[in-house]
């Protein structure tokens, strides 16, 4: 393990340990604190926060970029203290924490006992709306992880998440889909993170004007096993309350190709997406690449080489 590897897996190792212990107000005001002195030192995540987020609000001008990437790292932050501190939270606190609209799409679908995929993108805190589906409705669900470095470290979000009562699979490896089809089959319930494709063999959707790509896998899951499809967009507001949507299902094409459906799927996930985005940029915390033009030079001439890994990720 290299020295930035281990100081990486430190500094988690004393958020989860330190920050969890904090009275709520003190976390509250030190994730601020945190965003404001990361927004001005203007670094890499920063600069690439702004640069989505002028995909997403086209028109707007340099001060309101800078605007929105200031509340955007504060809400990246809020993601973090909350995370940190979601271990040491009471039932009635989780429970709490989340007003969700159109609920009723989700619990039908339990209730029909064919499965369900929650899809959503990196909006808000997906780590409680998670930890509030197992608490509040009690529902248990499978997630996939990123395997991160250090292993120590991919290990930490493992055993934080699975305290949170969620069953979570490695991305890599090549036996998750086959785990997750199972839990579906049997009237389980799946949630995945799926704005941002980690595979580089995901499918291609229109966001914001231009091209991005996208995961094919809550499209594939629904269709080989009859799940129900739902997109799913949170959001802050300036209570201690997150607010989320359930959208309606996403359908399975009556005719096509597999490849033709998993793409008209993937487009309606990636258009429920920008719905919840649009209305609400500072919160969608993408501190990485992620249109082609961004990705791929080839794409774009004008854009700078070798993408690289910016941020952090979650």
């Amino acid at each position: 393990m290299s020295v930035q590897e281990r100081l990486t897996d430190a500094l988690y190792g004393a958020g989860w340990g330190t920050v969890r212990k904090l009275p709520e107000p003190v976390a509250v005001r030190l994730g601020r604190t945190i965003a404001d002195v990361a927004w001005k030192q203007r670094g890499k995540g920063v600069l690439r926060l702004e640069s989505n987020y002028a995909r997403v609000v086209p028109d707007a001008g340099p001060e309101r970029l800078a605007e929105l990437s200031r509340a955007g790292m504060r809400s990246y932050l809020r993601y973090w203290m909350e995370s940190f501190r979601l271990p040491a939270w009471s039932a009635e606190r989780i429970a709490s924490g989340l007003d969700v609209k159109d609920l009723h799409h989700l619990t039908d679908g339990m209730a029909a006992g064919k499965g369900v995929v929650l899809a959503l993108p990196h909006l808000a805190n997906w780590d409680l709306a998670g930890a509030w589906v197992t608490t509040k409705l009690g529902i248990p669900f499978t997630t996939v992880a990123e395997r991160l470095k250090p292993e120590t470290l991919y290990d930490r979000f493992v055993a934080y998440r699975e305290g949170l009562g969620m069953e979570v699979l490695p991305h890599t490896g090549g036996t998750a889909f086959g785990t997750l089809a199972r839990r579906l089959r049997d009237g389980g319930l799946v949630c995945l993170v799926a704005d941002r494709d980690l595979s580089s063999s995901g499918v291609e959707v229109g966001f914001f004007g231009e091209t991005a790509r996208m995961p094919a896998g809550p499209a594939l899951l629904a269709q080989q096993t009859g799940a129900r499809l739902l997109p799913v967009t949170l959001w802050y507001d300036d209570s201690p309350v997150m607010r989320g949507r359930v959208h309606p299902p996403v359908e399975v094409p009556a005719s096509g190709t597999r490849a033709e459906k998993t793409s008209v799927m993937t487009q309606a996930l990636a258009d429920a997406f920008a719905t919840g985005i649009a209305d609400h940029p500072e919160d969608w915390h993408m501190l990485q690449r992620l249109w082609l033009k961004d990705l791929d030079p080839a794409r774009d001439p004008a854009t700078s080489p070798a993408p690289d890994q910016e941020g952090t990720t979650s």
